[in-house]
């Protein structure tokens, strides 16, 4: 195998908060085969249109942000322009990463064209081919996967294999041959898709006449579309016609553009909040769960009568920790998450728990200050301390002066904007070792868009993307650890958080709401038991001078027990427990439901785990993820530390 990974050396180049990383514009590349009838016509053309454009390409990323910035190529190695490509990428000092359709030695045999059965099996088994032109070919494929990094889709290799071999065996068959270029057709769109989700821009050689060919050039182009990552069109039957496509409405339907937006494209791709970044160097985060920020947690402690620990932030647990047999698998990948992913998680974590603790403690302690400051103000009254009112107005101004400065404080340091940032930043990466160790990603255009502060989903896409796809052949025995001992484990891991967070958060909101009840219940209680005994004052069955001996005692009840009820009340409003219950309630079900689908995975047959639905299952994690990051934020989205009204 081939392979020009990004060293370990290289992923330190940028110390710092963020050392697993260092940002790069990844590219892609598709287009027709040499057997195309535009490609054939105009193979000279086209090569310089990608010799004009690359060289466009390395000149933005030298001058932009003051500092050059590394480009990444992605192709499958096909004949024609995968190849042309590959060779001017690596001429220019480009990384070459090929998710190869199939395992290196059958994507060497299908794609050198034998046309004898003989051939085919000499070349998959790696012997040289008889026929020279087929070997010539097959030579091409050998020198440049040599010095390409490859992602090998092997998994159904056999199955393909047997089908090439069919089809060939017996040429007149038109079923065999159909059958073999549908499981072919299928691999390569699914290598496609791996190509799409780590790429930022598509560079297509397209003929614009067909897009529906499953793995074609078209549907490649197609296919990114849809993903939401933009494609830049080389017109195959005209080179000096070049289109960038943003929709899947453009196809066949120019922009008129041109390569104008091209620099702007670049640009934002590659764009960082460099003032957001500063979040993950905060230096004033002490330790979690100690002092006077453990506040709101320990009112969750209270109320759901057990240790909360980081009951209410978003996701919850630590990532899995990657099971020995995948780590022998996949070394470079393992070490990578280790020495690099998990140690920024930690990181984004730890100071996000901080940050939601200052948060969220200050808000109750402003609920919990208010109700003091009120009932405190009164407390002169049954005390019978009149003469000596000014102490406790003076108590009075200082607890609200108290709400005041941290109400300052908290919005002074952007306590709620930068919790929210750093726990983006942190649930992208808890569940970053399952995408890597599979070669999954989300791309470009999936992630969330988080109005104008974006860093936390560049800071997260660019810090995955550079670990890149592990340098491996992925066959069934692969994609069973990574079920068995990745996958399963995580999920579940989750599940059962969920599941336990959401009853105890529906136990603090019910608590709350009954604490908040007794308040008022003893507010009218107290209301009228002074009526009581006014009334019976005023009927001669009681003393003339009770109601007004117990006058300012009830007056002081009448407003502590309301005072205290509202401010309970508003502890439950702000903390929202009974919507995040719901919200784990709703993730936990999402997670029960990926679970399921993995168990019936392991539990075919030996042949039976694809990679096409190992992939799906562990997007759909990743959506899972999505969902409650969404749902999180909804809730405490406009809820910004403020005076409690």
């Amino acid at each position: 195998m081939g392979g020009t990974a990004p060293s370990m050396d290289d992923r330190r180049d940028n110390p710092g908060p963020h050392p697993g990383w260092q940002p790069h514009l990844a590219i892609g590349i598709t287009g027709h085969r040499e057997s195309n009838t535009a490609f054939a016509q105009n193979a000279d053309a086209i090569s310089a249109s990608l010799v004009s454009l690359f060289e466009q390409v390395d000149d933005i990323c030298r001058t932009l942000n003051g500092s050059p910035v590394p480009v990444r190529m992605h192709c499958l190695l096909a004949e024609g322009v995968d190849q042309i490509a590959a060779g001017l990428g690596s001429a220019r000092g480009w990384p070459v990463i090929a998710p190869l359709p199939f395992g290196a030695d059958l994507n060497l045999a299908i794609n050198a064209q034998p046309k004898t059965l003989d051939d085919a099996i000499a070349l998959c088994d790696g012997r040289l081919a008889s026929d020279p032109q087929v070997e010539q070919r097959a030579e091409a494929i050998r020198a440049v996967s040599t010095n390409a990094h490859l992602f090998e889709l092997a998994d159904n290799d056999a199955t393909i294999r047997a089908a090439f071999e069919a089809s060939l065996g017996d040429p007149a068959n038109l079923a065999l041959a159909q059958d073999f270029d549908a499981r072919c057709s299928d691999n390569v769109a699914l290598a496609g898709r791996t190509m799409i989700e780590r790429v930022d821009l598509m560079i297509a050689v397209w003929d614009h006449v067909d897009h529906h060919h499953r793995g074609g050039t078209g549907h490649t182009i197609a296919a990114a579309l849809a993903l939401g990552t933009p494609v830049l069109v080389i017109d195959a039957r005209n080179p000096s016609n070049v289109e960038i496509y943003s929709r899947p409405e453009e196809l066949n339907r120019p922009t008129g553009q041109g390569l104008d937006g091209l620099q702007s494209l670049v640009q934002s791709t590659l764009a960082a909040d460099k003032i957001g970044m500063t979040a993950l160097n905060s230096k004033d985060a002490p330790a979690i769960g100690q002092g006077v920020l453990a506040f709101y947690r320990q009112i969750e402690s209270w109320f759901g009568g057990s240790d909360t620990g980081k009951a209410s932030e978003a996701g919850g647990g630590e990532p899995i920790a990657i099971a020995p047999a995948i780590a022998e698998r996949s070394p470079d990948i393992t070490e990578a998450i280790q020495s690099d992913i998990l140690p920024t998680f930690e990181r984004a974590d730890t100071i996000s728990t901080w940050l939601s603790d200052a948060y969220r403690s200050s808000m109750c302690y402003n609920f919990v200050l208010a109700a003091f400051a009120v009932i405190i103000g009164v407390a002169y009254l049954p005390l019978g301390l009149a003469d000596q009112k000014w102490i406790f107005a003076t108590i009075e101004l200082i607890l609200l002066g108290m709400i005041l400065g941290i109400t300052m404080l908290g919005k002074r340091r952007g306590w709620h904007q930068r919790w929210f940032e750093t726990r983006r930043v942190a649930e992208y990466l808890r569940h970053a070792p399952t995408l890597l160790l599979l070669g999954v990603a989300r791309p470009v255009g999936r992630w969330p868009r988080g109005g104008d502060r974006e860093w936390p989903e560049q800071f997260a896409r660019h810090a995955l993307r550079h670990i890149g796809l592990p340098p491996l052949r992925l066959d069934q025995d692969y994609l069973r650890l990574i079920l068995q001992d990745q996958v399963v484990p995580h999920v579940v891991s989750q599940r059962d958080y969920h599941l336990a967070k959401a009853a105890r958060l529906h136990t603090v909101h019910h608590r709350l709401d009954k604490a908040a009840q007794t308040c008022f219940f003893l507010a009218v209680l107290s209301v009228a038991a002074y009526l009581s005994l006014a009334l019976g004052a005023a009927m001669q069955w009681l003393p003339d001078s009770w109601p007004y001996a117990t006058a300012k005692l009830f007056t002081f009840l009448g407003v502590a027990f309301p005072t205290l009820g509202a401010n309970l009340a508003g502890i439950r409003f702000f903390g929202d427990f009974e919507r995040f219950a719901a919200i784990s309630r709703a993730a936990a079900e999402r997670l029960e439901d990926i679970h399921a689908r993995a168990s019936l995975l392991l539990s075919g047959s030996e042949g039976g785990v694809s990679y096409s639905e190992t992939a799906d299952l562990v997007r759909s994690l990743d959506e899972a993820v999505i969902e409650e990051i969404s749902g999180w934020q909804s809730v405490f989205g406009a809820k910004h530390l403020d005076l409690p009204a």
